[in-house]
């Protein structure tokens, strides 16, 4: 393996970010609509084997306290090896200052526990589409 992270929006293939995401049970929009997330975020990070994009993650903040991370996937058969590690560090490392919200899929709140995340009491949310999220167990 050649893993390569990479920080900025330029040069990605935009169609293999809602793959990744669908391929690992999470939400994913047409790559317009991922294009525009990514470049609207403060934070991206893109791991790559070689030629190949293998996983990223991205974050949204203020700059001053608060920081929401999002879309942290990565490809099944890459799992298991540190690289969703890798990105939460990178992303982490980049909104140090900030109190840090994580937006995860049920089931896989004990990989984001490791590294410090505890599940909120008071945390809410209004989705557009809320009979699919409560039914995907995302909310009561």
């Amino acid at each position: 393996m050649n893993i390569q992270i990479k920080t900025e929006c330029t040069d990605i293939d935009w169609g293999t970010v809602p793959e990744i995401l669908k391929s690992v049970g999470m939400a994913h929009y047409s790559p317009e609509k991922h294009r525009q997330a990514f470049e609207a975020s403060c934070c991206t990070i893109f791991l790559y084997d070689g030629e190949d994009l293998i996983g990223f993650g991205r974050a949204i903040s203020d700059g001053a306290y608060q920081a929401v991370v999002y879309d942290v996937a990565i490809l099944e058969k890459y799992q298991g090896h540190g690289f969703g590690k890798r990105i939460i560090q990178e992303i982490l490392s980049r909104v140090s200052n900030c109190h840090v919200i994580l937006y995860a899929s049920p089931g896989k709140e004990g990989f984001y526990e490791k590294y410090g995340f505890r599940r909120m009491k008071t945390g809410m949310a209004s989705f557009l589409n809320k009979d699919a999220m409560a039914k995907r167990g995302f909310t009561e």
